[in-house]
């Protein structure tokens, strides 16, 4: 009787560990970030790291569920357990990993400054002097604006869209942000009388080691996992197939 009834307790440990292990992957997305993330007008989340999301789900063999969260409360849904990670284009830097673990690096990136054409805006320490600059608040952008340039009128967004319709209505006298996500903003037709000014800023200390996936630190496996399937697709060519779908250029290094 012992032995059956230890048996059925086995048999429930793994059941319940099957069950665990097929859950689907909660990921974190911003939403509103395209090419890389963005919820489409039918709700379906879409973009570079949706796809790729789905081929690493595919490899560790599990359903990939993804959440929309705020950016500037994001790390805070992670660590509270409301998604299992974050792929919403966030930076590994040295403060973060304070908080999350992040695997290695799944693109790099870097800044660009968007300007309304014929303002004569020069970007510099003595051409921002005193100008109104916007940023996504909580952002590797915000922190280099605050810590490079002090005599800056930092103005914070909640997104780069409102900040940059902002700039358009004359609100703001420039606008940093990826160079990804600007160069792609550039092309819609409202924003013609916009253009990237400067030079891209790719300051090490505030973009860090590239983009990461950010996961609890306690979730050792689950990071090992993410990792060996990063590595796998960057191996077979799943990674160039997905990325030439949205880049004319290598985003996996510095391709601006």
């Amino acid at each position: 009787m012992q032995k059956i009834a230890v048996l059925v307790f086995m048999l429930i440990v793994l059941s319940a560990g099957s069950a665990m292990a097929q859950a689907p992957l909660k990921i974190a997305i911003e939403g509103q970030y395209p090419p890389f993330n963005y919820v489409d007008s039918q709700g379906t989340p879409k973009g570079f790291e949706v796809d790729l999301a789905k081929q690493i789900c595919a490899i560790i063999g599990r359903e990939c569920k993804f959440v929309v969260l705020d950016w500037d409360g994001i790390i805070t849904g992670l660590l509270a357990r409301k998604v299992d990670m974050v792929m919403a284009s966030m930076s590994i830097t040295e403060e973060r990993k304070q908080s999350v673990a992040f695997t290695k690096k799944y693109y790099e990136e870097s800044g660009s400054y968007v300007t309304r054409k014929g303002s004569g805006m020069v970007i510099s320490k003595e051409g921002l002097e005193g100008k109104r600059v916007g940023v996504q608040r909580s952002t590797t952008w915000s922190s280099y604006i605050e810590n490079t340039y002090p005599g800056v009128d930092v103005v914070y967004y909640d997104d780069d869209n409102r900040g940059l319709l902002d700039l358009l209505a004359g609100r703001i006298d420039t606008y940093l942000a990826q160079s990804y996500f600007m160069n792609q903003w550039l092309k819609k037709p409202e924003a013609k009388e916009l253009q990237i000014s400067g030079d891209p800023v790719r300051d090490s200390q505030y973009i860090g080691e590239g983009i990461g996936i950010a996961v609890r630190k306690g979730d050792v496996e689950l990071k090992k996992q993410l990792d060996e399937a990063l590595a796998t697709i960057l191996k077979n060519g799943t990674y160039k197939k997905i990325a030439s779908k949205y880049f004319n250029f290598d985003i996996y290094g510095f391709g601006m």
